[in-house]
């Protein structure tokens, strides 16, 4: 009688446990899927609003700035000038400013070598508009740059896309 107590309570036992590693397996699940996209949601954010920054402030100099507030523009690279010591040129560190799209890595380099920013970073796309509003290839008639990041959070779990997507408008506020 006592051996088939003891198997009963040893089954028992076994289904109560499966059943709470179930529940801790999904639970981890959920956890480590939400802690992803919460890091990719950041640190996507932090980019965005750094590069929103570097294309406002471009441009900023003298009255009439012998440099182009916009180098190059290009959809995953753009390297921005400002005069920050006011001498009329762009050649200190911190006034050459270029963001770049390499491989999944976000980086921007003011003058210390590229430095990631952000990684994971499936897509960037950048649109550059006229004074009109209307889309423009010559670096000196931008005025607005419309930045989209599409961001994927790094996750163990094969087969789950986590995503989001950040986009802002930003106008020059020198030019």
């Amino acid at each position: 009688m006592h051996l088939v107590d003891l198997l009963v309570a040893g089954a028992v036992f076994g289904l109560i446990a499966a059943a709470t590693f179930s529940t801790l397996q999904v639970g981890l699940r959920a956890y480590t899927i939400g802690a992803a996209r919460a890091e990719s949601q950041q640190s996507g954010r932090i980019a965005l609003e750094r590069l929103a920054n570097d294309i406002r402030i471009a441009g900023l100099g003298p009255q009439h700035p012998s440099f182009a507030a916009i180098a190059l523009a290009e959809p995953t690279h753009l390297v921005l000038h400002r005069d920050l010591d006011g001498d009329g040129a762009v050649t200190a560190v911190g006034e050459t400013i270029t963001w770049r799209l390499t491989g999944r890595t976000l980086r921007r380099d003011a003058g210390g070598g590229a430095q990631p920013i952000i990684d994971g970073v499936r897509s960037l796309v950048l649109e550059y508009l006229d004074a009109a509003g209307e889309p423009t290839a010559g670096a000196s008639d931008i005025r607005t740059v419309v930045i989209t990041v599409v961001t994927e959070a790094e996750s163990v779990l094969a087969g789950r896309e986590v995503t989001t997507t950040f986009s802002t408008r930003v106008r020059l506020r020198n030019r």
